[in-house]
């Protein structure tokens, strides 16, 4: 028999995932969760963790929770994480390093990561995967500062991201993404198991912290057909999603 904070849980998920609670709008207090399955707020907290953990919900907006995605789209909060967002899709994220080494920072280095000509940089490509399945490689290129605890991380680090937050207290706060199509190379070709020339998507980003302080810039190639991407475009804000293509 399920704990009740786990029945909890799954109430809310299904709750998220048929649009009560839609993406960018908040739960309930946990007050008023408390009263409506009739538990403690400690319970309620539970299970409110539980959905964290999974980066269906996020950062408190007030007394509420901000609800990040669902399974069939995940917000563009949980675009700087493969590894949440392949959680809370229900599927399994996969990653190893295939290379790494610092070398002197390129003029796009220079530009994106807001450094100085001829500063030393760590270049990681990595691959990516779904269920076993090799869908992403990743160039990354990270400043001095983030560099030193990337190199410290285990080649299979599931989640970088949530990796640097634990070592280091590093916070992924925002995003700058590209979205443009390109043929795969004979090294992207080899690494996701398809012909050379082959379409990729491909998304070039620049992530910070809240102080707008550069963490790296990457550019992700996903094979075809692994993921799409969709923008809810309003007055007040345009959310970038992914969806399982």
């Amino acid at each position: 028999m399920s704990a009740r904070h786990e029945e909890i849980a799954d109430a809310l998920r299904r709750a998220i995932d048929r649009g009560e609670y839609p993406v960018g709008g908040t739960l309930p207090t946990e007050s008023d969760l408390a009263a409506r399955y009739e538990v403690s707020r400690g319970t309620v907290r539970q299970a409110v963790a539980a959905l964290t953990s999974e980066g269906r919900i996020g950062s408190r907006q007030g007394a509420r929770r901000v609800v990040l995605g669902n399974r069939r789209s995940q917000s563009f909060a949980e675009l700087r994480s493969f590894a949440q967002w392949a959680r809370a899709m229900g599927r399994t994220a996969t990653g190893r390093v295939v290379e790494q080494h610092r070398r002197p920072a390129t003029a796009d280095d220079v530009e994106r990561l807001l450094i100085e000509p001829g500063t030393e940089v760590l270049q990681v490509l990595r691959v990516r995967g779904l269920d076993g399945e090799p869908v992403l490689v990743e160039r990354n290129v990270y400043p001095p500062w983030v560099a030193g605890a990337v190199e410290g991380l285990p080649p299979e680090c599931e989640s970088v991201v949530q990796a640097l937050y634990d070592e280091i207290g590093i916070i992924f706060a925002y995003g700058e993404h590209t979205i443009d199509a390109v043929g795969a190379g004979t090294q992207d070709a080899d690494l996701l198991g398809i012909r050379r020339g082959g379409p990729l998507l491909r998304i070039r980003r620049t992530t910070t912290t809240h102080a707008g302080r550069p963490i790296e810039w990457s550019d992700d190639r996903y094979r075809s057909g692994s993921v799409s991407f969709a923008v809810a475009n309003s007055i007040g804000s345009n959310p970038l999603a992914r969806h399982v293509g």
